[in-house]
């Protein structure tokens, strides 16, 4: 019998009970650029939970900004980036909501030194990506990208059953996503060239990234749905090599309207002594979404049986909490080290254009023919 066949459910109960995302010392003022979906679903109700203040807001649309504002009891809002920044405190962090268009254009126009929250992704082209990245290094730019999936509670959960030896080496990743994404809350989306992998299975490779690191090369195809047509390419498949023992494959389909019997989004870990299983409920039902789950089973028995462990949250809107507080300590010094940095942020961008380019290419051919 395996150790991680031993752990009984109390004491996995304890290790995932320990799991806290960082938080500073000293909570920062926040100032929002953009009041979209995103803001209203995530981000706001992750602050108040978190007891980060929110002290202006920002948006292209001085109604929509001054709308929110009055709706989540904040002090300020503006039209401009330049009476945004006439405002902004000092020791402020700058969470940034746009789509990715206007991000270089913003980061630009931010005073040197800042603290920055970027959403994801960091820019539409991985050259845009090297000119936000270039723009962060000349700058001074304390930065990071919003890859939120990193610090949602059950991959929290799971890395600490990881650390606690109960999964051991990772051999086996795979992303499934089979589910009916409504594209039309997103209206800048129905002209972005680039679409499911950039705005939506980034998060999974981002999150791959976090467990191993950068592949070696990658397959992938994505491709748009019929019904779908005025839209970009919505259903991906990738696989990732990370040599001969590893398996990682993403595979995603955003158009099955079919009701719930079928739908699922998950991410699965098997490794030399368990396997862990999450589900992404917001995924499911967006956005409104269903609660998330978590799942272990330990190798040793024939008959393992997967346990459902308790979360505590969801993604949306907890893992807000874990990217805007672990950017904050980074900023103050409590911690060493912040994994959805700039820098490493810019790699999952590298990754990202791989993706489409392979996606690009035709596959090799198949001799029909003697």
């Amino acid at each position: 019998m395996s150790d991680a066949f031993a752990h009984t459910s109390s004491s996995l109960l304890e290790i995932i009970a320990q799991v806290q995302p960082p938080r500073p010392k000293r909570i920062r003022p926040i100032v929002i650029i953009g009041a979209g979906g995103i803001v209203r679903s995530a981000h706001l109700p992750a602050y108040k939970k978190a007891g980060f203040p929110v002290v202006g807001i920002m948006d292209a649309s001085s109604e929509k900004a001054a709308e929110l504002a009055l709706a989540e009891g904040i002090t300020h809002s503006f039209a401009s980036i330049a009476e945004t920044l006439r405002f902004a405190p000092k020791d402020c962090v700058f969470d940034i909501a746009v789509p990715a268009s206007q991000l270089f254009s913003i980061m630009q126009e931010l005073p040197q030194g800042a603290v920055v929250l970027m959403q994801k992704p960091m820019g539409e082209t991985l050259e845009e990506a090297r000119a936000i990245r270039d723009i962060c290094r000349n700058k001074g730019f304390t930065a990071a990208v919003n890859f939120s999936l990193r610090y949602s509670p059950n991959n929290l959960a799971v890395q600490a059953l990881a650390s606690n030896g109960l999964l051991g080496e990772i051999h086996d990743i795979e992303v499934q996503t089979r589910t009916y994404t409504p594209w039309h809350l997103w209206t800048f989306l129905s002209t972005a060239p680039r679409l499911e992998i950039l705005y939506h299975s980034i998060h999974y490779f981002d999150l791959i990234r976090s467990w191993l690191g950068n592949p070696h090369s990658v397959y992938a195809r994505t491709v748009k749905h019929p019904l779908s047509a005025n839209l970009a390419a919505t259903r991906t498949t990738a696989i990732l090599d990370y040599g001969d023992s590893k398996r990682v494959f993403v595979t995603t389909n955003h158009g099955h309207n079919f009701g719930s019997a079928h739908q699922h989004s998950y991410v699965q870990w098997e490794g030399l002594t368990g396997a862990a299983r999450i589900s992404m409920g917001v995924n499911l039902d967006y956005p409104k979404g269903k609660p998330d789950t978590l799942e272990y089973a330990a190798r040793g028995n024939m008959a393992a049986t997967w346990q459902t462990l308790p979360v505590s949250g969801n993604n949306f809107p907890d893992a807000f909490m874990g990217t805007m507080g672990a950017l904050q300590a980074f900023a103050e010094g409590s911690i060493a080290t912040l994994p959805s940095h700039f820098e490493d942020a810019f790699q999952t961008m590298a990754l990202v254009e791989a993706l489409y380019q392979s996606s690009e290419r035709s596959g090799y051919p198949i001799a029909y023919t003697d």
